[in-house]
């Protein structure tokens, strides 16, 4: 809006409100003068007039757009009109990011007015309902009449109102405009000098298609601008994407486009590709972290074995344990594109959420340490049968490698994976599918490169009977997996849950020991223990206890609770984890429970809020997404006074908390 204008309409809402036709009578409360008027006096039939619904807000009140954002209601109009007379749909005047705590919402302060088209004469009736709110909401209404008579057309008082309205209100984008399948706003054209854009954001019509508090990252090209935007839960890929893109100069000076962005999978090409290299990067740092040891040891003892034999056993190995992982990760990313087709919002690790899951794998890595312990040994009485089984066995015994693998490694969130997540669980099926396989291949990639390279065989041990006493050995991390999966499992299930996975625990053992003392009826014993277990696992509970049970440190994370403390301005510490998730565990022992720390809270009046994902929390999910983030751990800090928060690594030490802490003082000093 230029000066001149934003002068002319000061003016004119100084003036007094005209009693004539053209404007209904006011509903004046403490927070807003709220009139219906007309740009004409009289109406010919047949010839169109605008009508605006005139908002006069009080200081520090507001009122919401058609898209609220995180909260609010937007204005509600109920008309009834004469036969003859029709009323359009709302032009919306742009609307304003209105910061709410930790909310952001989208509405007007001062002055709005809502216009739409018309036609025919005749009395008009309208009742407004709209939510006004500052520091409280109240819910106002009112109902409005103008009787416009028919006769030549004459410019009302008011008339000039819609001409300020019309530039408050987003011009049609002479860009093309095109959204990528993660989010991406592409938009460029003829005239659009992208170097001068310093900020953009874009707000969409309806709600819950992009994060209303989410990062908007503003990336630049010599004729198009890209705004990277944080899908909502009702994004579709698939669907074209309207709202307003306002656009801002290094003066400051602001242009608002009204956008519609047709899907196009040329404009996430680049993004894609990129996004698969850092799935590829996730899956590759994946095999770092501690739950993927034992696995990958294994691996390399397998590897060791097949030293002295032939390159094309070394290459089965290495594709059934390729293969192992890769269908795994498939999977995994067909059933995300199940529950997310059934309107499930699914986060990774979704799966570590369910008792029933759990336990089947404290199960699965307890009979693998039961076999690497020597209690039993799977084909171990086809050996002698003839070479061609002995390999059959081989890439069997390193697909299922593959399979346990990818079972372990997805509690354990590398840091570099959350932007592949990311996309991966709001992208169309088909990339959705390409990002979890990249995820795959990076897990893969280390053990398959050892097992076929020249040489490697070359630089590892000599076959002996180390290799007896290190598999062995290896049992023992499977064994604190399980302990760690029942205690995982006491706190969803309970009890019950704890009762259910030890007895199939016994059923495991059972089947193991009679496979290997048994002939024939140890076969048959074994498969009936095996049944028996199933059933344990069918009639496990799935209840957990109280949701509303304090976590052990801080307090119990809720929206509302941060809420109020933003309000108040204190300073608050976000703890996103669950008990599932290593990084979480290992961060909160080294970095959050340690005593400087606490401390160091204490001082600085810092509320620590602590967030189980352990199980399914939609508010927790929908938290998660608001960042960025389809998995944990999340780690934010709100600085007092309600400055923007502070993301912190996935990976903490406990300096880099107190380094946090000491540069954000509380009280300020």
């Amino acid at each position: 809006m230029t000066r001149s204008a934003a002068f002319l309409s000061l003016a004119l809402l100084a003036l007094p409100l005209s009693a004539h036709a053209a404007e209904s009578t006011a509903s004046v409360t403490k927070r807003a003068t709220v009139t219906l008027v007309s740009d004409t006096d009289a109406v010919a039939p047949g010839t169109a007039y605008r009508l605006g619904l005139r908002f006069q807000i009080a200081d520090g009140w507001h009122i919401y757009s058609r898209n609220p954002g995180d909260a609010g209601l937007p204005p509600d109009l109920a008309w009834t009109l004469p036969a003859g007379t029709t009323v359009g749909d709302i032009a919306w005047p742009t609307p304003r990011r209105l910061p709410e705590g930790p909310l952001m919402t989208f509405g007007y302060t001062k002055s709005a007015m809502l216009t739409l088209p018309a036609t025919g004469p005749g009395p008009i009736q309208l009742h407004a309902s709209w939510l006004i709110c500052n520091n409280i909401c109240v819910p106002e209404e009112a109902d409005f009449n103008l009787d416009l008579p028919a006769g030549t057309p004459a410019s009302s008082a008011e008339a000039l109102l819609f001409d300020i309205a019309a530039q408050t209100q987003p011009r049609p984008s002479p860009f093309q405009a095109r959204i990528a399948p993660d989010g991406t706003l592409v938009v460029g054209g003829a005239g659009l000098k992208a170097e001068s854009v310093s900020e953009a954001w874009f707000i969409p019509h309806l709600p819950d298609l992009v994060t209303p508090t989410g990062k908007q990252i503003l990336d630049r090209t010599a004729d198009e601008i890209s705004l990277r935007l944080p899908p909502g839960e009702a994004f579709r890929a698939d669907q074209p994407l309207a709202g307003v893109l306002v656009l801002r100069d290094g003066s400051g000076q602001e242009t608002a486009l009204a956008v519609t962005a047709t899907p196009g999978a040329a404009a996430a090409s680049s993004s894609l590709w990129r996004t698969l290299g850092f799935a590829l990067l996730g899956g590759l740092i994946l095999n770092l972290m501690p739950c993927v040891f034992p696995v990958l040891a294994m691996k390399a003892m397998a590897i060791a074995r097949l030293s002295a034999e032939a390159r094309s056993t070394a290459r089965a190995h290495a594709a059934g344990y390729t293969l192992g992982v890769m269908l795994s990760f498939a999977a995994i990313g067909g059933l995300v594109l199940g529950l997310r087709q059934a309107g499930h919002a699914v986060g990774w690790g979704f799966q570590f959420q369910s008792p029933v899951f759990v336990t089947a794998a404290c199960w699965v890595l307890f009979a693998v340490g039961l076999n690497l312990s020597g209690l039993f040994e799977v084909g171990g009485r086809l050996t002698g049968s003839g070479q061609g089984l002995t390999l059959r066995n081989g890439f069997a015994g390193s697909f299922f490698s593959g399979v346990l693998a990818v079972l372990v490694a997805t509690p354990c969130t590398a840091p570099f994976m959350g932007v592949a997540l990311a996309a991966a669980l709001t992208a169309p099926p088909v990339q959705t599918m390409a990002l979890f396989l990249a995820l795959g291949l990076g897990l893969a990639l280390p053990a398959a490169l050892l097992s076929v390279v020249p040489g490697v065989a070359r630089l590892l041990p000599r076959p002996g009977k180390w290799m007896d006493v290190f598999k062995q050995a290896l049992a023992f991390p499977m064994y604190a997996a399980s302990a760690w999966l029942i205690w995982v499992i006491s706190l969803q299930a309970g009890p019950d849950g704890v009762l259910a996975a030890a007895t199939g625990l016994v059923l495991v053992a059972f089947a193991g020991w009679t496979w290997r003392v048994g002939r024939n009826w140890g076969a048959g014993l074994a498969l009936l223990s095996i049944v028996a277990a199933g059933l344990v696992l069918a009639a496990a509970p799935v209840a957990a206890p109280s949701a509303s049970a304090e976590p052990q440190a801080g307090e119990r994370f809720t929206m509302a609770r941060l809420g109020e403390l933003r309000a108040e301005g204190k300073p608050v510490f976000v703890n996103m984890t669950a008990a599932w998730c290593v990084t979480c565990l290992v961060n909160e022992r080294v970095a959050l429970a340690t005593t400087d720390v606490r401390q160091a809270m204490r001082q600085s009046q810092v509320t620590l809020l602590t967030g189980d994902w352990t199980r399914p929390n939609p508010e927790i999910t929908t938290f998660l997404r608001s960042q960025g983030r389809d998995g944990v751990p999340l780690y934010l800090f709100f600085p007092p006074s309600n400055r923007p928060p502070v993301m912190l690594s996935q990976i903490l030490t406990q300096q880099s908390v107190l380094d946090l802490l000491a540069t954000y003082p509380y009280p300020p000093r």
